[in-house]
């Protein structure tokens, strides 16, 4: 389970889409008898744009869903009578009415010694704020300002969406590659394994390629945290971000807890290290954050 957490719920959820939807089509094609790619080569290229592009919109439209139940958030009514939850909520609300958004999120809170946050949701006008125990324990006001302004950023610029349109091209190459991989793959086996060997091909490669993919997401996500530490800077302050961002910082440098940390549009993410697991980072390192900030930089 770790493996997955490190790279997300959001890519969870589109890759066991994508296998699904690469099961349906092979075994369509097979009763319908389409095996030459050459010869439906436009049906297979129209099938992916769709198909990969919805495959990443069906994992939008359920990711506050899947955010609920994955993280165990409770949703917490702007009326609660608890002063530190309607402090949160309406800390939240505030944030937003200054980036102008014109709905304001559900805020939730989830249990967790990760000091995290995150914002999801299909929508600018259906999103989520979530906010572990962790972060409420482990940091001061104005750090959780910072924070909760960086997750406001996102849903105001959009990036749910953006990133459904990136993973949604991403997705359409992914099931076009897997395919003429498999296609060539099984042309070269004896035709009572043909059938056995394509469809098998067709799976590993969506899952392969999905995985690959996922480093030109994470880039385009290291992109938008900027955006939204940006953001944040705008709507609370840069004190107020690059606080929460040292904080982070200085906890990471801690013994890590057995929990990770990394998933698309949270708040935290570790330290480079020169290696390949860099290239699926899908936050930049809080040192170049925190420089960004200093220099006024938005990316």
């Amino acid at each position: 389970m770790k493996f997955f957490k490190r790279f997300g719920y959001f890519i969870l959820t589109n890759i066991l889409v994508m296998v699904t939807i690469g099961i349906v089509w092979s075994l369509v094609s097979h009763f319908l008898g389409v095996a030459g790619v050459n010869q439906y080569l436009p049906l297979l290229m129209a099938f992916c744009l769709v198909w990969g592009m919805g495959g990443a919109f069906i994992s939008l439209m359920m990711s506050k869903f899947a955010a609920k139940h994955f993280y165990g958030v409770t949703i917490i009514e702007p009326n609660t009578s608890q002063p530190d939850l309607r402090n949160l909520v309406e800390r939240v609300h505030s944030l937003s009415r200054r980036a102008k958004l014109t709905k304001m999120p559900e805020v939730g809170i989830y249990e967790s010694p990760d000091v995290n946050a995150f914002a999801t949701g299909p929508s600018k006008n259906n999103s989520l704020v979530a906010v572990s125990t962790g972060l409420l324990q482990k940091m001061n006001d104005s750090e959780i300002e910072g924070v909760l302004g960086h997750e406001v950023a996102h849903i105001a610029n959009g990036d749910m969406v953006t990133m459904t349109l990136i993973q949604g091209v991403v997705n359409a190459f992914a099931m076009f590659f897997s395919r003429i991989l498999a296609n060539v793959i099984a042309s070269n086996v004896e035709d009572k394994y043909r059938s056995v060997v394509h469809f098998l091909c067709v799976i590993v490669g969506d899952i392969a390629f999905t995985l690959l993919g996922s480093i030109v997401v994470n880039f385009y996500s290291r992109k938008r945290e900027f955006r939204a530490d940006a953001g944040s800077a705008q709507v609370s302050s840069s004190g107020n971000m690059i606080a929460a961002l040292k904080r982070l910082q200085a906890l990471h440098e801690a013994p890590p807890s057995r929990e990770d940390a990394m998933a698309t549009l949270k708040i935290s993410g570790r330290e480079k290290h020169g290696t390949l697991a860099d290239l699926f980072m899908t936050h930049p390192a809080l040192s170049d954050r925190i420089k960004a900030l200093e220099r006024g930089r938005s990316y």
